[in-house]
C-alpha cells in the first residue's frame, strides 16, 4: 500500500479497552440526552475523539473499525492530512466573505475540477452549496427555470434528503417524512428496477414501466427533471438492472427533460469509477455531489451543461455559506489526494476483498439474499431464506453484534433489512478482513 494512504498516528487496530459504549460516552450520552433534541438520533453511542486510516478512537480509548466513512463522507480517510493542512492553512488566511458579495479563487478552482471531472466533454458550470439536500433542492430549481415545467420525477426506494422538497422526493416514509407535511407538491414516483425483486423483468422492462408512468399519468411536457441515483443509498444500495437508466435517459432525451443524476453518496471514486453513471454509459444533463467531496468538510456542487446553469438569472442561485472558502480548499485537497493515489483503483481492491467473503458468508447463511453495489460501495440484503421476505430483526442483531465487537456499521433499505458497507478507501486490508470476520461471527451468533 501506499505509504501516504497509513499517514496517520493511530495505531490501526481494533482495540476494546472497554464495553462499547464505555463509561466517558455513557457520560456523555446522558450529557447529549439533556442538551440535544431528541429528534437527533444515533445509531452507535460512542463519542469519537480521534480518526484515521480505518479506525475510529473513542473517549474511552476504544479502537473502532471504520465500516461507515460517515456515511462515505471520509472516503479519503479521516484527518486526511492533506485535507488537515488545507484546511489550516485556509483556516489561517480567510474563513468567509460570500462568494456573491467578495469573491475568491478556491470557489472557482472547485468548479473548474467539477467541470473537468464529472461525465461528458460538453460544456458545464458549476454552484456549491453545503449539504446534498441543497444540490439537490437547487438541481430540482434549475430545471424548473430552464424548461418552464412545474413536475419532477423520482423513483420508487430513493433518497434525496431531509429538507421540504427533498423529503418529498424522497421515498421512505420512517423516520424521514412522518409527521412533516405537507410537502412539496408536482411529485411523482416510479417503478426503479430492483433486480432482487423483480423476478424475471430486466431493466429495459421496468424502464418501460416507469416511462409509460410518465406517459400516462403526468405527461412528459409537464416534467421539468427525472431524478435518479445511479447506485441507491439509503434506499438499500439497490444497482439498476442493464439498460434501466439508459432508458429513462433516453426518454428524457426525446421530451426536453433534463435528466439529473444524484451523485452524492456514489461519487468520488467510491464505487470504482469517479462517479457511478460511468458504469452505465450515460451522461447526465445534471450531478448533484456532496459527502465525499471535501474529506469530510460541508460542501455541495450542482454541476450541468451550461446552458441549463447559465439560465438562471444573477442571483437566483447561491447561500450565505455555499463553497466557504475552507471547504473548498478541503475539497481541491481531497480531490487532489484522489487522483495522486488512484482512488478508483482503491474502491474495486476493496471490491476485490470484500466480494469473495461476502459470497463465502452466503453460501453458509441462506439469509444473505443478495450482494450487490460496486467499489466500495456494497451491501448485502438480509431475507428470510428462500425468500424475500425482508428480515429486518437479523439485521439489526448484526449490527447490534458488530457494534459490540467494534465495528462501525450502518443498516439501511426501504425495508430496513440491509447492510451498507462504505468503508473509506484508506482501510487497511487486514482491518478490512477483520471488520468481514466480526460479521460472521455475527451470523453465526445471531442465526
Amino acid at each position: 500500500m501506499n505509504p501516504t494512504l497509513m499517514d496517520t498516528e493511530i495505531a490501526q487496530e481494533r482495540r476494546l479497552v472497554t464495553e462499547i459504549p464505555g463509561p466517558r460516552s455513557q457520560a456523555l450520552l446522558a450529557k447529549k440526552t439533556e442538551a440535544v433534541s431528541s429528534g437527533v438520533g444515533v445509531g452507535l453511542p460512542v463519542f469519537i475523539e480521534r480518526a484515521g486510516g480505518g479506525v475510529l478512537v473513542d473517549v474511552d480509548g476504544n479502537h473502532l473499525i471504520d465500516m461507515g466513512s460517515g456515511i462515505a463522507v471520509t472516503t479519503v480517510g479521516n484527518a486526511n492530512p492533506m485535507v488537515a493542512d488545507a484546511v489550516a492553512s485556509q483556516a489561517r488566511d480567510l474563513t468567509h466573505t460570500c462568494f456573491m458579495v467578495t469573491p475568491y479563487e478556491g470557489y472557482v478552482d472547485v468548479c473548474e475540477a467539477l467541470n473537468r471531472l464529472t461525465p461528458g466533454d460538453h460544456a458545464k458550470r458549476s454552484a456549491l452549496f453545503n449539504s446534498g439536500a441543497e444540490a439537490v433542492e437547487n438541481a430540482v430549481k434549475i430545471a424548473r427555470y430552464a424548461t418552464k415545467r412545474p413536475a419532477v420525477v423520482v423513483l420508487e426506494h430513493g433518497y434525496h434528503g431531509r429538507t421540504n422538497l427533498t423529503m418529498a422526493l424522497t421515498a421512505k416514509n420512517m423516520p424521514y417524512k412522518e409527521g412533516f407535511g405537507p410537502f412539496a407538491p408536482e411529485i411523482y414516483r416510479v417503478p426503479m428496477s430492483y433486480p432482487f425483486r423483480d423476478g424475471p423483468h430486466g431493466g429495459k422492462e421496468v424502464a418501460l414501466w416507469a416511462t409509460t408512468k410518465i406517459d400516462k399519468e403526468v405527461g412528459p411536457h409537464n416534467v421539468a427533471a427525472i431524478v435518479v441515483e445511479p447506485i441507491q443509498g439509503e434506499g438499500g444500495f439497490v444497482v439498476p438492472a442493464p439498460g434501466f437508466i439508459a432508458g429513462l435517459a433516453e426518454f428524457a432525451r426525446e421530451h426536453g427533460i433534463v435528466f439529473i443524476a444524484d451523485e452524492i453518496q456514489s461519487g468520488f471514486c467510491r464505487t470504482g469509477d469517479w462517479f457511478a453513471m460511468e458504469h452505465e454509459g450515460v451522461v447526465p444533463d445534471m450531478i448533484t455531489t456532496a459527502k465525499g467531496i471535501a474529506g469530510g468538510m460541508p460542501l455541495a456542487a450542482v454541476t450541468g451543461r451550461a446552458e441549463l446553469m447559465d439560465a438562471v438569472h444573477a442571483g437566483g442561485l447561491g447561500g450565505t455559506y455555499g463553497g466557504n472558502p475552507v471547504a473548498c480548499a478541503a475539497g481541491l485537497a481531497a480531490i487532489r489526494w484522489m487522483e495522486d493515489n488512484d482512488a478508483c483503483a482503491l474502491a474495486r481492491t476493496i471490491e476485490s476483498v470484500m466480494m469473495p467473503r461476502l459470497k463465502a458468508m452466503q453460501e453458509n447463511f441462506p439469509q444473505i439474499g443478495d450482494i450487490r453495489g460496486r467499489g466500495a460501495m456494497l451491501a448485502i440484503e438480509l431475507v428470510e431464506p428462500g425468500t424475500t421476505n425482508a428480515n429486518a430483526a437479523l439485521a439489526a442483531a448484526l449490527n447490534k453484534h458488530c457494534h459490540s465487537h467494534g465495528v462501525v456499521t450502518l443498516t439501511a433499505g426501504t425495508y430496513g433489512n440491509v447492510f451498507r458497507f462504505l468503508p473509506p478507501l484508506t482501510m487497511p486490508m487486514p482491518l478490512l478482513e477483520e471488520a468481514l470476520s466480526v460479521l460472521e461471527s455475527g451470523f453465526e451468533a445471531c442465526v
